[in-house]
């Protein structure tokens, strides 16, 4: 239910690009993360610090791109999340000395940490590898081709490198 619900915005965002435009559905798509984000704090009663950077970061350029008229501040958005997320996990593996992912699953995953700072270090470069390619997207391919790309590609890749992640861990399980 909770991935749906941080999946909607995405989809009500492209069905009204296909409708109307890149800046109608930069409006509607800061309105619908801000009632998914009132939604999961309400029916959950706790918000990912991930899912608040990102929703942030979708109110501050999804309103510049609509206020502004410039599909610039959307397609920078998605390079702005993917390099600030990889930043925080890099520099929660190596400044802090500590694996996010494993503060985040350690609870329920008992890994060595070895493999936590292999699946850190992974989710850094994947984030960074996924900014650097929107920016050649966004800026050297049509509107209509980026929208397809941030939808569908980014959101399989994400699913793919999840699955790859997955079998990482199983392989990595202390057998009992």
């Amino acid at each position: 239910m909770k991935q749906l619900v941080d999946f909607l915005p995405l989809v009500v965002f492209f069905v009204f690009y296909k409708i109307y435009d890149i800046f109608v559905a930069s409006a509607v798509l800061v309105v619908a993360t801000v009632f998914a984000l009132i939604f999961t704090w309400m029916k959950y009663r706790q918000v990912e610090k991930m899912a608040l950077i990102s929703a942030l970061m979708v109110v501050i350029f999804g309103s510049l791109t609509f206020a502004f008229q410039s599909d610039l501040f959307i397609k920078w958005k998605v390079t702005v999340i993917y390099i600030l997320f990889s930043v925080i996990l890099l520099v929660s593996q190596l400044i802090l000395k500590k694996s996010l992912i494993q503060q985040v699953l350690g609870k329920e995953l008992i890994l060595p940490n070895r493999v936590w700072s292999k699946l850190n270090l992974s989710w850094a470069v994947f984030f960074l590898i996924c900014g650097v390619i929107n920016l050649y997207v966004a800026f050297w391919l049509p509107q209509e081709v980026w929208v397809n790309f941030k939808v569908f590609g980014l959101t399989l890749l994400t699913l793919l490198f999840t699955i790859i992640s997955g079998i990482y861990i199983y392989r990595h399980i202390p057998k009992k």
